[in-house]
């Protein structure tokens, strides 16, 4: 009690906000065969840890206690570029005549219209106040803000569940 990491802002921002998304990069440079696609993705996902990093470094003391909505925002951006580019590199090539089959195709469905509902509201974020010991919370937005998260999270895990029963294992 007292610390600088008595909340978990800092841990969320790092290893989800920042993380995941270095992760997804990762893997869809991984799944892309494109070269071209894959460098935009490697720029792009260079550019926004570097971004991430100077922006916490320059606002360190908010670090420890609020969630940084440019991160947030820049994240979701680099999500929306990845699968973006999977879906035009999946309609530019004969994988399309049996993209229903891929996995790839249904974890880039399942994380484009997760981050298409999610990302709306961290504009709204304001009316959650994260600082401990306030009592002037919206109870009402906090609910809802709840609520969207669990149906999106159920939404986007049932995706994942069918994509791994219902694929083959794709060799390359």
């Amino acid at each position: 009690m007292g610390t600088k990491i008595e909340t978990n802002h800092w841990w969320t921002t790092m290893f989800w906000k920042i993380g995941a998304i270095m992760f997804f990069s990762f893997y869809y440079v991984k799944v892309l065969k494109t070269k071209i696609f894959k460098d935009i993705i490697k720029f792009g996902s260079y550019a926004f840890l570097a971004v991430s990093i100077f922006y916490i470094v320059f606002n360190w003391n908010r670090f420890f206690h609020t969630f940084f909505t440019v991160i947030s925002i820049l994240g979701a951006l680099v999500i929306f570029l990845c699968t973006v580019l999977y879906f035009l590199e999946t309609l530019q090539s004969d994988r399309i005549l049996t993209f229903y089959k891929s996995i790839n195709f249904y974890i880039s469905a399942a994380i484009f219209i997760w981050w298409l509902i999610i990302t709306p509201i961290v504009f709204y974020d304001v009316y959650f106040v994260y600082e401990s010991g306030n009592s002037n919370r919206d109870w009402t937005f906090i609910f809802l803000r709840w609520q969207i998260y669990l149906f999106a999270n159920i939404f986007m895990y049932s995706i994942f569940t069918f994509a791994l029963i219902w694929c083959r294992p794709q060799n390359d």
